[in-house]
């Protein structure tokens, strides 16, 4: 299962990379990479559940996370002119930072991911709480952002 999230992985960074440099990058593009991310992890994850059905309570954890906090969050980049939550740190860095820096977009999932590959399931839980806490703070903040510039 590692081996498929880490295809998964690779295509999407070659993907977001290929667009940047092509000069390629869409607000549309971004949608559909999101949404395609979602569909990804969840296909995945569902048949790691599959595969190893003691980690169905950090699946949930993280697909909650995954699937509703995070996605709203990576749409909230529509709300400025920023062409994908790549550039929101022209919006808010810390934010930015937690959520969709390359430290942050490996830590999000890979965390969770390569603590079960190495059958840890407690680190993997704990790593999924807390990136679900880090959801939550972002959320926040992302609303004051949202109120302070009259976007909500």
């Amino acid at each position: 299962m590692a081996v498929s999230y880490g295809i998964y992985w690779v295509g999407d960074v070659l993907d977001g990379w290929a667009a940047r440099r092509l000069g390629q990058e869409t607000r549309a593009g971004a949608v559909f990479d999101i949404v395609s991310d979602r569909a990804c992890t969840a296909v995945l994850c569902g048949g790691l559940v599959a595969l190893v059905p003691e980690v169905a309570v950090v699946a949930v954890v993280f697909l909650l996370s995954f699937l509703v906090l995070d996605t709203m969050l990576s749409l909230a980049f529509l709300c400025w002119p920023v062409l994908s939550p790549n550039y929101f740190h022209l919006v808010d860095r810390r934010v930015w930072a937690w959520n969709w820096s390359p430290l942050a977009k490996v830590a999000n999932t890979a965390g969770v991911i390569g603590a079960i590959a190495f059958g840890q399931y407690r680190l993997a839980l704990a790593v999924a709480v807390a990136v679900v806490a880090v959801k939550l703070w972002s959320v926040a903040a992302v609303l004051r952002l949202l109120h302070r510039d009259g976007r909500a």
